[in-house]
């Protein structure tokens, strides 16, 4: 993917670093590089080492080089990332593609060794494990073989794909979170590659198959994530088409406060940036703040891209990228190379120059406060001052006690979705002291949002707002030493004032490296953290992805019967509706110390600066003032307890893995045997039928409307990754095929089996369906029968009779992660076109990859100012265009409706570039690709 056949700028040139040459493109052959964004130069390069003269051309590169800032994106060019990273929940169904397009390349007289991965591709696993059990010592044993019990199948079947692959590696289960090992040992910053006997340097990118992929933008590596079917077409060749972006310059002056962390900046730029608005733009940070900046504060910046929604948000190469690269363990020659090439192509960063830049924002860091961000976005930052009475006006949305039609609470219908798990449940921390423990809501509240409930067999009630999880986790925080040091000490400073976690909430500790566990043994704050029932559950993104586990019993039963609105407070990036624990309605975004705050305190109707969390020996209250940790002592703390031999020996075997994973079977050969018992992993049906030549694109006439949504429709909406309902389709499948209630698993887990999958799309707990009043969960109306169904029955139904679907949707359809099974899932239920007022960015991408069209609304139009209730059938005119090889701009939509006159307006086609009009063409990318192998 590196070969470059044209050099029409003569930037072919040799680089010396301590003895060795490399092979360089350099920048400065380009007029008008030396202006262009940090971002931008890294893609000037790549434009230059893989000229060919047809797809990427000498006027690319000029057009890039002459980059109009004030410009809006029209100018479309290919960037060939370096390496692929991916996690295992989107990991599995990419090898389940690749394994399958060997067979079809090979039915259509092709060589199905040319399905390989052309660049490196990583995998990480860190999306499987559960917490089942929590608050013991043992919980990491136990819930690691709770995974391998549950994952085997999957598990051997990655480890097929890493000996039938050529460049493809797996990273065991156990080891840390994607993004974390990304930056501590898989990115490089600067890559190397021989060709053509010739040693070559180039700036490290990727693109990922996790939308927080950004995390590795704090490193300075340009990267971003991309749905799966993209990122196989990228391992297997193809560039990622895109326009040439704005650029917003953020600068950063002043250092954050005593009192606040990365995370409360983490939020604080989240907004300011969701407010100004960044979707389909780069971010990238300069100025004299940014080397005030540490690498892992930077990481922690970069992975929220996704939630303010730009496409990467980077920082420049300094002394703090290389410093963090020696920390992490690279070698001396890495590190001299690292420098060398970013100082000769420009790449340093300078606080005295100020590129170019399309918008700008400044943020100083000294007015940074503590926040918190809920109870169901990431944007919606909350001061934490303000987080009481903020908590008490969101309940008035959560606790009216609204009922299903047969008399249920919503919850109640919910409760068997997330069921107790078969292992140790775990410990409500701490002995009773014989005097009844309460989660009241405080003096103040009204009294019908007020609901008492007592816990079976316990010896407290709770109320609306307790915290009934309380997590560490996930790639965010857990990947920053100094709000994870932070926590630890105040856990220290807790436990010797007498404070106690609250019994009902369910606490746990999941790392993004096991680095993180080493430095707290280091530092002698493991026994502090497990006193408080922060006990190591596992190495992964586990509540932040809904792998939180079950909540026990009888405190689930508890707020099930009484319809509590109950909370959990996390230090991911992830809080939308459903995604956390079927029994939450309301998630909070926390730093990691204020995660161990919030589990003292045991309900988020508290006020830190006012309430004490408990008393001391002495019977002296105690408030969270009187334990926060002193910023000075935690550098200190840091600067003694880690080392680069830690990163060092925790990634010395990194591919290796534990007894475990090299015990399993593993199967041989250059094809996959698909077993056709297996309920995880199965081959697609995508390439059934596929000719050599794509057949011509037609309009659509007669659509229904499958669902019709609201604004801000994320892809958790949209392809749940958490548990599967006993009743839902996907559960009935499951059930019939002989799997018991207990070995559902998730349906994350089963990404690799597209009957699950198609089964659950739009089947997530808290969607909400508009052709349906007052309904929550995957349910529509069958226009064939006006009755309401499960969607995947209706689309069925649908299916029988050769009607097409169509999705109505509102602002920012499709936002949160790049879930290729979002678009999967809709394409195979029969949806041809989604109608949204408009799209998140990757989402939008993964649509045309499964040949689903992206339409939008008018300027200022939704479906509601047009009068449409989703009863209309639908007609578009205008796609048959795309066969005479151009896009159009618009379609003509229809809509009609009994007793009502006829609908029509002209929706914008999100076709965005040419090479999205091929993939459109062939019916989706894959096809794209597989027949562009064949032909060549």
């Amino acid at each position: 993917m590196t070969v470059s056949t044209v050099n029409s700028f003569g930037a072919k040139e040799t680089l010396g670093v301590d003895g060795t040459d490399y092979e360089i493109y350099a920048l400065d052959a380009v007029e008008g590089h030396e202006k262009l964004p940090y971002s931008l130069k890294i893609l000037l390069e790549n434009l230059l080492r893989t000229e060919d003269g047809a797809n990427i051309t000498a006027d690319h590169v000029r057009a890039l080089g002459s980059w109009d800032p004030e410009a809006e994106p029209s100018v479309e060019i290919q960037f060939t990332p370096a390496r692929v990273i991916m996690q295992d929940f989107t990991g599995v169904p990419c090898v389940v593609d690749l394994a399958t397009m060997r067979e079809a390349v090979e039915e259509l007289g092709g060589d199905p060794e040319k399905i390989n991965p052309l660049a490196p591709a990583e995998l990480v696993i860190d999306h499987s494990v559960m917490i089942d059990v929590a608050g013991r010592l043992d919980a990491l044993e136990q819930n690691m073989e709770l995974e391998y019990e549950r994952n085997r199948e999957r598990y051997q079947f990655l480890r097929w794909g890493q000996t039938a692959f050529d460049d493809f590696k797996v990273v065991p289960p156990g080891t840390g979170i994607v993004h974390q090992v990304n930056i501590e040992y898989l990115a490089r910053t600067v890559m190397t590659r021989e060709v053509d006997g010739v040693l070559r340097a180039y700036p490290d990118s990727c693109v990922g198959t996790d939308s927080h992929t950004t995390m590795v933008n704090g490193l300075g590596v340009l990267g971003w994530g991309v749905g799966g079917i993209e990122a196989e077409a990228a391992m297997l060749g193809q560039p990622v088409s895109m326009l040439i972006p704005r650029v917003v310059g953020f600068k950063l002056t002043g250092e954050i406060p005593a009192a606040a962390t990365a995370t409360d900046v983490v939020l604080t730029i989240t907004e300011m940036l969701r407010q100004h608005g960044v979707v389909g733009k780069f971010v990238e940070f300069y100025g004299e703040g940014v080397a005030q900046v540490p690498l892992a504060n930077r990481a922690t910046i970069g992975n929220m891209s996704p939630e303010f929604g730009s496409t990467c948000a980077i920082f420049p190469i300094d002394d703090v990228t290389v410093d963090y690269l020696r920390l992490t363990g690279r070698t001396d020659e890495q590190l001299a190379l690292v420098e060398a090439y970013a100082k000769r192509q420009g790449l340093w960063h300078d606080a005295a120059t100020e590129p170019s830049y399309s918008e700008y924002l400044e943020l100083d860091l000294s007015t940074v406060v503590p926040s918190i961000a809920g109870p169901k976005r990431p944007q919606d930052r909350i001061v934490l001052t303000e987080a009481k009475d903020q908590f008490r006006a969101d309940l008035e949305n959560y606790a009216d006690g609204e009922t299903e039609e047969d008399g249920s609470s919503v919850d109640e219908s919910l409760r068997e979705s997330f069921p107790a798990s078969d292992a140790p449940s775990y410990d409500p921390h701490g002995e009773s002291d014989g005097e009844p423990r309460h989660a009241p809501m405080h003096a103040g509240t009204t009294e019908r949002a007020s609901r008492p409930t007592a816990v079976k067999g316990q010896n407290f009630d709770i109320d609306h707002g307790i915290v009934s999880i309380a997590s560490i986790t996930s790639c965010t925080n857990t990947s920053n030493p100094s709000v994870m040091m932070a926590a630890g000490l105040l856990a220290k400073n807790a436990v010797e004032k007498g404070l106690a976690s609250k019994p009902w909430v369910k606490t746990s500790l999941a790392p993004g490296s096991q680095v993180v566990t080493g430095y707290y043994e280091k530092a002698g704050l493991t026994p502090y953290l497990n006193d408080l029932g922060f006990q190591l559950v596992g190495y992964g993104c586990t509540t932040c992805i809904g792998n939180s586990g079950p909540l026990s019993p009888e405190i689930s039963e508890a707020i099930n019967d009484a319809d509590l609105a109950v909370t959990s407070v996390l230090s991911g990036n992830r809080n939308f509706e459903g995604r956390i624990n079927p029994d939450v309605k309301m998630n909070y975004l926390a730093s990691p110390p204020l995660v161990i705050a919030y589990a003292l305190a045991g309900t988020m109707d508290f006020d830190f600066e006012h309430d004490p969390l408990g008393q001391d020996a002495d019977g002296k209250d105690v408030f969270l003032a009187d334990i926060w940790p002193n910023p000075t002592e935690v550098e200190q703390v840091i600067s003694e307890s880690i080392s680069q031999e830690m990163f060092k020996e925790d990634y010395a075997d990194v591919f290796k893995g534990d007894e475990r994973w090299r015990s399993l079977d593993t199967p041989e050969g250059a094809t996959f045997g698909w077993d056709a018992e297996s309920t995880y992993v199965r081959k697609p049906p995508y390439f059934e039928g596929m000719e050599a030549e794509p057949a011509p694109v037609e309009d659509i006439d007669g659509a229904r409307v499958l669902v019709k949504l609201g604004d801000s429709t994320t892809t958790d909406h949209i392809s749940p990754a958490g548990s599967i309902k006993a009743d839902s389709p996907a559960g009935q499948y499951l059930r019939d095929h002989g799997v018991e209630r207990k070995d559902f698993n998730s349906y994350g887990s089963r990404r690799g089996n597209h009957e699950v999958m198609i089964r659950g799309t739009f089947a997530n707990i808290r969607i909400k369906n508009q052709l349906l009043d007052g309904v929550e969960g995957g349910y529509t109306k069958n226009f064939l029968t006006g009755e309401q169904e499960f969607i995947y029955d209706a689309a069925q139904a649908y299916a029988e009779r050769d009607i097409p679907l169509v999705v109505l949707a509102g602002k920012e359809y499709g936002t949160g992660s790049s879930r290729d099974w979002a678009a999967k899932g809709t394409m195979l239920l029969g949806v041809k076109a989604v109608i949204a007022e408009s799209y998140e960015r990757i989402h939008r991408s993964n649509l045309i990859g499964m040949g689903v069209l992206p339409l939008q609304f008018p300027q200022g139009e939704s479906a509601e100012s047009l009068g449409l209730t989703g009863e209309e059938t639908f007609s578009i005119s205008g796609i048959t265009a795309l066969n005479d090889g151009t896009t159009p701009t618009t379609v003509t939509v229809t809509a009609t409706r009994e007793g009502a006159d006829p609908v029509e307006f002209d929706a914008v086609v999100r076709i965005d570039t040419p090479g999205e009009a091929d993939y459109f063409r062939n019916g989706g990318i894959l096809q794209y690709v597989l027949r562009s192998l064949v032909a060549a």
